[in-house]
C-alpha cells in the first residue's frame, strides 16, 4: 500500500470498485494493523477484499535495485509477486516508480519481442482518445524500441480489431517537416513508414498532443515525461486563474454563478482523476502506475484500467499482433 495520501485511499477505492465488480475480488497489500484499522468500518458486504499482511514498504527515495535485493517482504514486492505466480490478475500500485519498474521486469518479465516495458497513458484529448508513450521508463530509446512503443500502442487503440481503420501514429519531434530531429528519430521514422500495422502520421510537435489527431504519440521516456508534467501543470494553472478570477467583487461571484454549469463540465474534462493509470505496457501481465498524490477517485480510476486490461487481454495480443 503506497502512496502520498496513504492507504485510506486505496481502501475507499477498493470498496467502491467490489461494489460495480461483484465478480471480481482486490487483495490490499500492507501492513495488516493499519489496513484492518481504517478497514473495520468497510462496505465490503460479499467479503470481495482480502488483507495480506506485508512488514515492509518501498518509500519514494529507495533504490530500485537496493528494494528488489533487499525489500522482499514489502507490499510492492509481494503484490507482483502474487501477480507472477497468477494468484491475482493485475497490480496497481501507486509507488515508487523506479521500484515498480524494476521489480516488475524482473518478476513479471516482458512479453517476447518486446525489449523494455514503456509507460502508457491515454491523454485529454479534444475528441476521442489518444495514448502517448513512453512516459518515463525510458530515458534513452533505440529507434526499434521507439516503433515497438508504436505498435503495442496501436493495438490498445482497438484491441478487438472491430475498426476499419488502422491506428494512427505519430512521433513526437520538435518540428513536423520530414528532416527535422535527431538521427535516432529519422531511423525510427524509417521504421515507422515501412509499418504496415499501423498508419504513420508523421512527426508531430508538442503543440498537437491535445489535438486528438492522432490515435497514439510515441516518444523516449525522458522528452514524454516532461510533456507529461508540463501539461499537468499548465492544467492546474489554468484552474487556479479561473477560480481567482471570480474572487473579489459581488458582480464576478454573481458572474460565477451564471457561468457555473460551463465551468464544472470543463473541470470535469479536464479532472487529471479521469485519466489517472498508466500501463506498464510490454509486460507479460498488467501492471498500473498510478499517481503518487492520487486522491480517491483517481486511485479508483487506476484500478478500473487494470480491471480492463485484464478482460481486453492485452499482453496476449500484444505478443499475437509481435509473433
Amino acid at each position: 500500500m503506497s502512496g502520498d495520501l496513504g492507504p485510506r485511499v486505496a481502501i475507499w477505492a477498493a470498496e467502491k470498485f467490489v461494489a460495480e465488480k461483484r465478480n471480481c475480488d482486490i487483495w490490499l497489500f500492507g501492513d495488516e494493523g493499519q489496513l484492518k484499522s481504517i478497514y473495520k468500518n468497510s462496505r465490503d458486504p460479499y467479503h470481495q477484499i482480502n488483507i495480506v499482511h506485508c512488514t515492509e514498504k518501498v518509500s519514494m527515495d529507495d533504490n530500485p535495485l537496493h528494494v528488489i535485493r533487499h525489500k522482499k517482504s514489502s507490499s510492492m514486492y509481494q503484490s507482483l509477486l502474487a501477480l507472477a505466480r497468477g494468484e491475482v490478475d493485475a497490480a496497481v500500485s501507486a509507488g515508487n516508480t523506479g521500484a515498480l519498474l524494476v521489480m516488475s521486469k524482473h518478476l513479471i518479465e516482458t512479453i517476447s519481442g518486446i525489449e523494455r516495458p514503456a509507460i502508457c497513458k491515454s491523454m485529454p484529448v479534444r475528441e476521442g482518445q489518444t495514448f502517448m508513450l513512453d512516459l518515463g521508463a525510458n530515458i534513452n530509446c533505440t529507434p526499434e524500441q521507439l516503433h515497438q512503443f508504436a505498435l503495442m500502442a496501436s493495438i490498445l487503440v482497438d484491441p478487438e480489431k472491430n475498426a476499419d481503420q488502422l491506428a494512427r501514429v505519430g512521433l513526437l519531434n520538435i518540428g513536423t517537416e520530414h528532416a527535422k530531429g535527431t538521427e535516432l528519430l529519422q531511423a525510427a521514422q524509417e521504421l515507422f513508414m515501412q509499418e504496415i500495422r499501423f498508419s504513420y502520421a508523421g512527426f508531430i510537435e508538442a503543440n498537437q498532443i491535445f489535438s486528438g489527431d492522432l490515435d497514439v504519440i510515441a516518444c523516449d521516456g525522458f522528452h514524454g515525461n516532461i510533456a507529461l508534467k508540463a501539461s499537468e501543470g499548465t492544467a492546474r494553472f489554468i484552474g487556479e486563474k479561473i477560480q481567482s478570477a471570480f474572487q473579489g467583487n459581488f458582480l464576478r461571484k454573481l458572474s460565477l454563478l451564471l457561468l457555473w454549469p460551463i465551468l464544472r463540465t470543463l473541470r470535469q474534462s479536464l479532472d487529471p482523476a479521469v485519466y489517472n493509470g498508466a500501463i506498464l505496457l510490454g509486460l507479460k501481465k498488467p501492471v498500473i502506475k498510478s499517481h503518487g498524490d492520487a486522491d480517491k477517485k483517481a486511485f479508483l480510476q487506476a484500478i478500473r484500467v487494470a480491471h480492463e486490461q485484464v478482460l481486453l487481454d492485452i499482453p496476449q495480443k500484444i505478443s499475437s499482433c509481435l509473433h
